[in-house]
């Protein structure tokens, strides 16, 4: 049935068609370039109609239906930027999210940090911003000890910038800052917050004055020294590690200070350091040698402080202090040996 429509339309496009559009069909085509075709337009018009109609027959598609295809190169680089490797849409980050969770995890560890070692921290941050804002000429006359206009002048707050000022951003500040976290923390964590309290009241203290008989203007290092000895006291022979070495606990403030002289090149980068041992000293002596002596132990943290600062530990001292009056109240009674 097929071969009989196909010659049906043959013949009557035979019978349609002019004289020279079956002798243009007929004969095979050559390649023409940059010359005009001289067959009239008419006469190309019906071979396309004969040829789409062959087409249609035999299942394939027209010339005029056929759909563009896309190059391979084109397709893959049209989407690649949405496919990954493997061939799978690409999952695309939103970059402010992203930049929103970076700011979010740090504040989150830096309101992990120990309160009043938070505190100090801060302080450092804030002291070191105006040292770099006004000058090192301008910071040190703002910020460094000066007996005569803290006595004076109640310029009230030197003592405490120059226990905060580090120096200018570098690395020794950076390492300084690190020490200060380490040990701030570990000393925070042992005693309490409020036992902190004390402990850098006294060595702010203590190191002014020392530092005003030295001629030392600031004593932020002093200050780390000081807490790195009380620790490395509380823990003599524990080791831990320092750089690249073992070494016991006791050892970490000697090592620091050698570190600073070499660094510096003058045995006057170890003043600082003696200063903090010194005082540091004083602090653990009065606090947890004097009293197993049978002296009375003057630097125990108040109880308001401890109350506002240490609720928990509160607690816990006065269930102990509670059992401890318990056992004390209890009396051996005389009771009958078994077996009489």
């Amino acid at each position: 049935m097929r071969f009989t429509c196909l010659a049906a339309i043959v013949a009557l496009s035979d019978w349609t068609a002019p004289t020279e559009a079956r002798t243009i069909l007929s004969t095979p085509k050559a390649p023409l370039s940059g010359f005009q075709s001289s067959v009239p337009p008419a006469t190309l018009s019906s071979s396309s109609l004969l040829n789409d109609a062959i087409l249609e027959l035999r299942g394939g598609a027209s010339r005029g239906k056929m759909p563009k295809k896309k190059g391979r190169m084109g397709s893959l680089h049209s989407n690649s930027s949405n496919l990954s490797a493997t061939g799978k849409t690409k999952v695309k980050g939103n970059k402010g999210s992203e930049q929103k969770s970076a700011v979010s995890d740090t504040m989150q560890k830096y309101k992990s940090i120990l309160p009043l070692t938070r505190v100090y921290i801060t302080m450092v941050g804030i002291v070191t911003l105006i040292g770099v804002v006004l000058g090192d000429e301008a910071a040190q006359g703002l910020l460094a000890l000066d007996p005569m206009r803290v006595m004076y002048g109640l310029e009230l707050w030197r003592p405490f910038t120059a226990a905060t000022f580090l120096g200018p951003p570098s690395v020794g500040w950076l390492m300084s800052g690190y020490y200060l976290f380490e040990y701030g923390s570990n000393l925070e964590s042992a005693y309490g917050t409020a036992q902190h309290v004390l402990f850098l009241l006294c060595q702010i203290v203590l190191l002014s004055l020392l530092s005003v008989l030295f001629g030392q203007p600031f004593f932020g290092a002093s200050v780390i020294t000081a807490m790195l000895h009380v620790l490395s006291r509380s823990m003599p022979d524990q080791k831990v590690k320092w750089l690249i070495f073992t070494v016991p606990y006791w050892s970490l403030p000697l090592g620091l200070m050698a570190t600073d002289v070499l660094q510096a090149g003058s045995p006057a980068a170890a003043l600082p350091h003696v200063m903090g041992i010194l005082t540091g000293h004083v602090y653990f002596f009065h606090k947890f040698v004097w009293p197993k002596m049978g002296g009375e132990d003057w630097l125990t943290a108040p109880d308001f402080l401890v109350r506002r600062l240490d609720p928990n530990s509160r607690l816990a001292m006065e269930a102990k202090a509670a059992n401890n009056a318990l056992k004390k109240s209890r009396k051996k009674g005389s009771g009958r040996k078994l077996g009489r």
